[in-house]
Formats: structure tokens, sequence, C-alpha cells
């Protein structure tokens, strides 16, 4: 079946189709710098390759050709060349329409299609368990817990115990590849018991670690979480743990002296010692493939703008822009509403200038996220007709896809961005802007809620989304912000990001497995019975 819609999200496009004898991707796209100490094994809900028919009109599948979809950019790109050199293993789910045809009896298939570089192994999901284990207990009540909204937690009957399964079932994957010195790498909330399952089917001298890729709330908060003992009890399996910010670890450090009694929890140390097993919580925010978006901006010609503009926007108006998944996370109906203060307040901007939101429907699936899709959409026209006088609009809204070298052109040709989540694990759509801001003109406003904040926040300008008035002002001091101070502002910015991108981050991770790796081998030679003087299997060796 096909994977939910986050697919469809511009930070992780599938922007290309190969044929399986194409050419795959370049090792130029990702740090080729990262080192991983072990073979490699990633656990993701996404897969790196996908196998689709191509065409649609044939009588059966064996007349059909097959095409392989790869994203560009982002964690899967990166982590693609550290596969290759490690011979690694990438376990996901398989959602392609061709997927299962071209793997072998282990679900296993050798990719890219032109190298076979590395092992891809597929889990066949059924419907059942994709809507209880993705649309269940992954998104209707970890993610709203984990960004505070528990007011819009469904905890469905079943949702939990297929998480469980569905959890197993990529622990089980995991150890019929792991070997003595492998490393597994988790991705993310959907896979909060695995490292448990994980660390208890495996050799003691792997290493297991995750990065949780979303915020970790406050106790306050993660005490609504159905069965949050097991996951806390899960996430435990690890032998280290990365979020993007301090506070998030923090929250998790105080989550755990709180729920799970039995931990002891060492928070100058930021260690957890569980069951005699100790878990290393660190804080590395990510970033993006700063060098591609730079790359694909400069490509792309001013003078001739994006699609989406060409009839909507005339070439001397000033552009704003937001790029947003239809996620309740993501502030859109408070920026509409600082939008509309704006315009009431600054008459003389009508007609000089339109805010572009692009907005990508997700888990259309969920209630919730129906109703937040047809909300927003009602705002923007409620707006468009008080305020729209000729053939101008206040707000040109797209729910299309955008091919990635036009969303590069449209950052370069935005003169104010806007990122305004109610809260944001990291936020990698504002880096995304900074990176693609070549001529250094535009401006950034950024919600103090999001990762992204604590680096960028002291150039871009800051925002508390729910204040409507303040966030009015800013928009108007965006504007008329001085060319010289938007060039000040937009270089330190572009500074950190290209300092601070997706192959500075993948660094500082293998960096910390490769301690963490070696700590585990040296504490499992010394309690392997054939080498402990002090056991009583203990043999000298000759």
């Amino acid at each position: 079946m096909r994977f939910p819609d986050e697919r469809l999200s511009l930070t992780n496009p599938y922007s290309r189709q190969l044929r399986c004898d194409g050419r795959g991707r370049t090792s130029d796209d990702a740090s080729d710098e990262a080192a991983c100490p072990g073979p490699l094994i990633v656990v993701s809900n996404r897969q790196p390759y996908r196998h689709e028919y191509d065409d649609a009109d044939a009588e059966d599948d064996t007349e059909r050709s097959v095409t392989v979809d790869e994203p560009t950019g982002g964690l899967t790109a990166g982590l693609d060349p550290v596969c290759k050199r490690t011979d690694g293993t990438w376990i996901a789910w398989g959602d392609g329409s061709a997927d299962f045809d071209v793997t072998d009896d282990r679900n296993c298939v050798s990719v890219p299609p032109d190298s076979e570089g590395y092992t891809l192994h597929r889990l066949d999901l059924s419907e059942a368990a994709v809507d209880s284990y993705y649309r269940g207990f992954s998104n209707r009540v970890l993610w709203p817990i984990c960004h505070g909204f528990s007011d819009l937690l469904e905890d469905r009957p079943t949702d939990f115990e297929w998480y469980r399964t569905v959890n197993e079932r990529f622990a089980s994957a995991v150890a019929d590849h792991a070997t003595d010195d492998s490393v597994v790498w988790i991705q993310d909330y959907h896979f909060a018991l695995a490292p448990r399952l994980v660390r208890d089917s495996i050799p003691p001298s792997a290493t297991v670690a995750q990065f949780w890729h979303i915020p970790w709330p406050a106790p306050e908060t993660f005490r609504d979480c159905p069965a949050g003992v097991d996951v806390l009890e899960g996430v435990l399996g690890n032998d280290l743990l990365g979020f993007h910010v301090d506070r998030y670890v923090e929250n998790f450090l105080e989550c755990v002296q709180r729920y799970v009694p039995n931990a002891t929890v060492d928070r100058d140390q930021r260690l957890v010692r569980y069951e005699g097993e100790p878990t290393t919580v660190v804080a590395t925010p990510m970033g993006v493939d700063a060098a591609s978006f730079d790359r694909r901006a400069r490509a792309a010609d001013r003078r001739n703008p994006s699609a989406l503009l060409t009839d909507a926007v005339s070439e001397e108006t000033v552009v704003g822009l937001g790029v947003d998944r239809l996620d309740y996370t993501k502030g859109i109906p408070e920026r509409l509403a600082a939008l509309e203060r704006f315009f009431e307040r600054n008459p003389d901007w009508c007609g000089e200038f339109t805010f572009v939101q692009k907005a990508t429907p997700s888990r259309t699936e969920i209630p919730t996220y129906e109703r937040y899709g047809e909300f927003v959409r009602n705002e923007v026209e409620r707006i468009n007709g008080r305020f729209e006088s000729g053939d101008w609009k206040p707000i040109v809204y797209t729910e299309e896809y955008v091919e990635p070298d036009d969303l590069c052109a449209l950052y370069r040709q935005a003169d104010v961005m806007i990122v305004s989540p109610i809260i944001d694990g990291m936020n990698l759509v504002a880096q995304e802007y900074l990176a693609a801001s070549v001529d250094c003109d535009g401006a950034l406003l950024l919600s103090d809620r999001t990762g992204a904040y604590e680096r960028l926040g002291s150039h871009a300008l800051g925002i508390d989304p729910t204040d409507t008035d303040a966030f009015a002002r800013r928009i108007a001091e965006s504007l008329s912000m001085p060319r010289h101070e938007r060039r000040r502002r937009m270089n330190t910015l572009r500074h950190r990001v290209f300092e601070n991108d997706i192959g500075s981050w993948m660094d500082s991770q293998f960096d910390w497995i490769q301690s963490i790796h070696e700590g585990s081998s040296s504490e499992a030679i010394d309690q392997d019975p054939d080498t402990d003087p002090d056991s009583p299997e203990y043999t000298p060796r000759v």
C-alpha cells in the first residue's frame, strides 16, 4: 500500500524517478565524512528507495516497467552513502506497488539500483497495522502528546497493541541482520518500544541508538500518555538517545525520574541507568543539506519566477512565503490572523505585498487533520474576500506539489519567510530558506517555540505565534527593514546554517555513537565468561 501523505512533505521530496538500471544518488549530495564504527542498521518508517510499476495500462505486472523513486536531501539522503560504506542494512516499511516483486524470499533487495551498495529489508504491513500503528498510536497519541496537544489525543482500543506488534516485527528484522559489532540507529517516535526489544535480542557488544526528531514534553503533559511507562522503558533500551535541543533532554530526564522509579537519573551527566544498563542522552540540533539548496537556488533565474507566482504576483510585488504541512502544530491559522491584522493596520501595503502559502495535506485519514485543513482554507478565502481588489489577493494559497527546483526558486524570491509553528522539534524549512537565500536580501520571522530558534533566534525576527498584535508588528518591521540590516542578519544566519548542516549533524551523531560503541565493546569483553577470571565458566586462553 502507499505510504501516508507525509511523503509529500517538501523537506523530504521524492524528486527523481529512475529506471532500475538508471543512475542513483551520488555521494556529493550529502556528507561523505560521517564515519560509522561498525556495520550500520538503520530502522525508519520511510524507506530510501521505492519500486513502482510505471505502466498502469499494461494487462499484467510482467508487461509493466519498474521505476525507482529516491529522495534528495534530508536524513535519508545523508545516510545513504554511510550505508554503502559500511555494507549496511536499512529496515523500513515497503509501500511501493512493485516493492515486494523485486525482493528476495526474505523481503530484501540490494540498493541503490546502479551499484547495489547495501541491503534494504522491507516489512509488508497490512492496512490494519498501518491504521493502528501509524495513523493510530504514532499520530493520534505520541504526536499530540509530544507537541503538547493532549486535548487532541485519541486512544483507540487496539492501537497500542498494533504499535507493539509492529515494533516487535522491526526488532525481529534487526536481529536477523545484527552482528557483534553492529550499530543499530533507530529513527523517531514510530519506534518507542523497539530499542528495548532490539537490545534484548542482539549481541551485547552491538550498539543501539535512537534519534527522536520531535519534541519531548514536560512531565505534566506526558502523564496523559497511554502506556507512557512502556514508552519510557522502551526508549531506555537505547545506549544513546538524541534530541534536537537541551529542553527536550531535560524534559525526558524529568519524565524518567518521575515515572520510572527503578531508574537512576544523573542530570549533570545526562545519564540514565535502568535495569543495570546505561542510556546517554544528548542534544544535537539537526541541519539541512545547505549546499544543495544553495546550488539549486543559484540555478533559478530571478527574472523568471516560479510557476506558482507567474499568474498571481507581479514582478514589483513584495513576496512573503510560508511552507508547511497542514498540521495543527505549524501555526498556520495564527499566521493568517497576524496577516489579517497587518493589512488592517497597514492598508498602504494592500496591492503591494502578497503572502504565498504552500500547504501540504497530511494524515488526511485522521479527522483532526481534515477539519484543520478545511479551517485553513476557509480562513484564506475569508481574508482574501475582505481585502482583495482587482487582480490582487493578499494570500495566494496552494496545496499542489512543488518541484524541488521551484521550491528553491520560491525561497530565493521570497522577501520575507514566516515560520511560525506553535511548537516544532527543530524546523528544517527555516534552514532551507536561509540556505537558498543566495542574494542575502530576505528576512526570516521565526517562532520562538521551534528548536531552530535556539540557533537562529538572535538574527531572525523572533515571534510568539499566539500574540497576534506583536506578530503583525514583526511583519511590518520585516518589510520596512533597511537593506543593509537585512543583509547583515542574513549573512550571519546563512553562516550558521552552513556551519551546522546535515553533514555536521551526522558527524556529531557518529562521534557519539562511536564513543558509546567502543565503551559497549569493552564492557562486553569484560563480562564475557571466557575472559572474565571472576566467572565460574572462565577458562584461560593458551
